[in-house]
């Protein structure tokens, strides 16, 4: 399908993860398109052996690598073969599943304390099939995150359409749908969802960067 391959294409010549950041850390969480700049894992809570954490559009999987770090039972899932090559080349062992979060979630049994997404699943599948699939999968009380740019021209909410590259020069380009809302917009999805415990906030852009991130995160009932 033209959304897959698009995302091949868009991993296949996007640069991978630096070696370190600058800290000098070989893996880290960052929310952010932003390198070395807003809250990291700590958004997820308290991450160790047995905790079982899914990320949904994990692409290269360095967010996923730093949350094993912590001896998480972490899961990642990807539509991209090249990006979950890429992966588990840099991060041998890391267990990650090619296919689409919604039909992944559909058919996993177990629920998961996190379920999170950067940049991922959560910003292009459809509010209404994924949301009452991630509430299903997630434990009780537990966590819903996800980032993403917020809407960048005023009036422009809801399902939008971004053109990737195309396969080849002089193919025609590529595109994939994408749900820009605002976070009071997002909280109401939510909430009607069956969320609670929700907040959603934009995390201002570094100095000499116009656009910030959308950060969400909500709960699963206690």
């Amino acid at each position: 399908m033209e959304d897959v391959l698009a995302w091949d294409v868009w991993g296949r010549d996007r640069p991978g993860r630096r070696e370190v950041n600058a800290a000098g850390e070989s893996t880290w969480f960052n929310w952010t398109m932003s390198p070395d700049w807003g809250p990291g894992v700590e958004v997820l809570g308290e991450v160790g052996p047995g905790t079982r954490i899914l990320e949904l559009g994990c692409g290269g999987g360095g967010n996923l690598a730093h949350v094993a770090t912590f001896g998480a039972e972490a899961v990642g899932v990807d539509m991209s073969t090249v990006q979950l090559k890429q992966a588990q080349e840099r991060w041998p062992g890391l267990e990650v599943w090619h296919e689409r979060a919604e039909r992944f979630l559909s058919a996993v049994p177990a629920p998961y304390d996190v379920i999170y997404s950067v940049y991922g699943a959560a910003w292009f599948t459809e509010p209404d099939v994924l949301l009452p699939l991630v509430l299903e999968k997630l434990t009780p009380g537990g966590l819903y995150a996800f980032s993403h740019n917020p809407p960048a021209l005023t009036g422009c909410y809801g399902p939008q359409v971004t053109q990737m590259k195309p396969e080849r020069p002089g193919d025609d380009p590529l595109f994939v749908k994408r749900f820009d809302y605002e976070p009071e917009y997002w909280e109401l999805l939510l909430k009607s969802a069956g969320f609670v415990d929700i907040e959603a906030a934009v995390i201002a852009p570094p100095d000499g960067k116009r656009l910030g991130t959308l950060l969400v995160t909500a709960h699963a009932p206690s």
